[in-house]
């Protein structure tokens, strides 16, 4: 039994002995002290004054005093109006320590024996990826080790939209004006020179509409009836009837932005153990359509299209397939949702895309649970709010969608130039100097766009990202550098920091109990990341594990303690805060300096 528990089973307690009554242990919690009033633990009454029948303080004074005389964890209290402050045994602290010490799993809860898909990243194969894929990409990363790290097996899925009209109008385009253009003989990356048609298509189709205006159409017209939008529609069909020529082409350039994807999938540090191809998965679906109206989870229209009534679930009706039999978005993904079970057995399904989506798979899931699917209540729509940057703050190259290549790189230029500034680097060579700006530059981009609640829309400041104080990813890993230091010095000087005799530890000090309450709840932390498929959660916490770990350094000298059995306690607990930090910021996707 831990501690909480411990706590709370003796509040369970203190309810049947004062006032009579039996209160199951699930409706009782305790929160973290604030920093502002003395304990550990608080215990909040008033949602139990009808029990008691006495004042708030009452209450909390007469369950206080029960908890002093009878749980051995619980040296003092005091009351804030309804707020009882629970002030641990300091003692307590060490045998808390020695258990984390001892579990060679820490960080990592047992397996659950469920199975868990996260999508993620789904990239349009006609440009390359922006700023919003970023986020996307860090979100998916991070839960799935999140996820792993509860228990689930995880696999980690993108599906590719590399078909449709818009992929048609790269490949227009890049006939027209492409005169051989390769990856190879522009110098561009593949899905770069792909994204470079797309625009060009763009500008041609515009500088078409404002002829056919000029000529005397409308600008509705026009729009519709420019020629090379015409041609993009032309190539559709004849890709859908599997055209040689055309399917070629789409094959050849498909192959440069699959490169170029992989080069910045490997910056990003993400990586995927299942690719499913919107052009393979584009026909499903339509099997279920049938299955829905057998089952008269779906009805026919008078022109033969086919929809689903989601008046009763607060929606309402939805076309899931038009009147000529063609598919609409939502029929093929009822298709892939059961091609994923069918190839994984999955029990959840976690699909990351932005809330512009959230209607949409409100009623995927809807479908999907009316159908009976065995997954349908395991479906979970990871919806994020977009980000924006502060104006004028960091090129684009077409100026309105910001490259995910170039702001990588400009983050990794940024570190260096601030790293430098701050002389950071002193006995770095080259290659490791290289190496550390990396991991700042893409570590403070990953820990900005992490740390804010996936679902609120957020302003990413580059500049803010990057510093070596407040609540940024280079004060968290300059952190774990400067603890890396401390145990080279006591390897160094013959620390024996594996084998400490806690027997010769009496008490710690304040700061030493803060830094073993917050390791403590690392896997608590874990799980309710885990529950809230929410990253932001791990990085407030090793943002304040960090801070701490800091006010401990500052306020106990580690090697300047007479006493061994204390050196060794106290480097143990930085050994360990730092483990914590590595494990912690790896949940993030990110990775931590030995040195700055």
């Amino acid at each position: 039994m831990n501690i909480q528990e411990s706590i709370l089973a003796g509040v369970q307690l203190a309810f049947q002995n004062i006032f009579n009554a039996d209160v199951p242990l699930d409706q009782l919690a305790l929160a973290p002290t604030r920093k502002e009033f003395e304990g550990t633990y608080t215990f909040v009454v008033f949602p139990f004054l009808k029990i008691s029948q006495t004042t708030p303080e009452n209450t909390a004074n007469q369950i206080g005093s029960y908890l002093q005389e009878n749980v051995p964890e619980v040296a003092g209290f005091n009351v804030v109006k309804g707020f009882l402050n629970l002030e641990l045994n300091n003692q307590i602290w060490i045998g808390v320590f020695q258990e984390l010490l001892s579990n060679k799993n820490f960080g990592q809860l047992p397996p659950n024996g469920q199975k868990v898909m996260v999508e993620y990243s789904s990239p349009n194969t006609n440009k390359p990826l922006h700023l919003g894929h970023l986020r996307n990409n860090f979100l998916g990363y991070s839960v799935s080790q999140i996820l792993k790290a509860n228990g689930y097996e995880v696999i980690k899925a993108n599906l590719v939209n590399d078909r449709g009209i818009h992929i048609c109008k790269s490949m227009v385009a890049y006939q027209h004006f492409g005169n051989g253009e390769t990856p190879e003989s522009s110098g561009l990356k593949g899905d770069h020179l792909a994204g470079k048609y797309y625009v060009i298509f763009d500008q041609e189709y515009k500088k078409q509409i404002a002829e056919l205006v000029a000529s005397g159409q409308s600008q509705d017209d026009a729009k519709k009836n420019a020629p090379i939008l015409l041609e993009a529609q032309e190539m559709l069909r004849k890709w859908e009837a599997h055209d040689e020529e055309v399917v070629s082409l789409w094959k050849l350039m498909n192959e440069w932005v699959y490169a170029g994807f992989d080069e910045t999938y490997k910056r990003m540090g993400v990586d995927f153990d299942k690719f499913y191809y919107e052009s393979d998965t584009y026909l499903l679906g339509k099997d279920i359509v049938e299955e829905g109206l057998e089952k008269g989870v779906f009805f026919k229209k008078e022109n033969g299209s086919v929809w689903v009534d989601l008046t009763a679930e607060g929606l309402d009706e939805k076309l899931v397939l038009r009147g000529d039999g063609t598919s609409v978005y939502i029929t093929q993904d009822m298709g892939t949702a059961d091609l994923k079970y069918e190839d994984f057995k999955i029990n959840k399904s976690v699909y990351v895309v932005g809330n512009e989506q959230d209607y949409h798979f409100d009623v995927l899931y809807k479908i999907m649970r009316k159908l009976g699917r065995s997954y349908g209540d395991g479906l979970f729509h990871l919806s994020y709010g977009m980000v924006d940057l502060p104006t004028g703050k960091m090129k684009s190259r077409e100026g309105t969608v910001v490259d995910a290549d170039e702001l990588m790189q400009e983050m990794v230029d940024t570190a260096e130039s601030h790293t430098k500034e701050l002389g950071k680097i002193e006995g770095f060579n080259p290659e490791q100097a290289t190496e550390l700006y990396e991991m700042l530059g893409l570590g403070a981009l990953k820990y900005f766009l992490l740390k804010v609640d996936p679902k609120k829309r957020m302003l990413f400041n580059p500049q803010e990202s990057i510093e070596f104080q407040g609540n940024t990813g280079p004060f968290i890993q300059y952190s774990h550098a400067r603890i890396a230091s401390i145990l080279r010095k006591a390897k160094q000087i013959g620390v024996e920091y594996n084998q400490v005799d806690f027997s010769k530890v009496s008490k710690v000090e304040d700061s030493e109990a803060a830094l073993i309450f917050l390791l403590n709840d690392f896997e608590k932390k874990i799980a309710q990341a885990g529950e809230s498929y929410s990253p932001s959660i791990i990085a407030q916490y090793l943002f304040d594990l960090a801070k701490e770990y800091n006010r401990f350094y500052a306020d106990v000298p580690i090697f300047l303690e007479n006493d061994p059995a204390l050196v060794a306690f106290r480097v143990a607990l930085s050994e360990l805060t730092a483990q914590t930090i590595k494990k912690g910021m790896s949940l993030l996707g990110i990775s931590v300096p030995e040195r700055m």
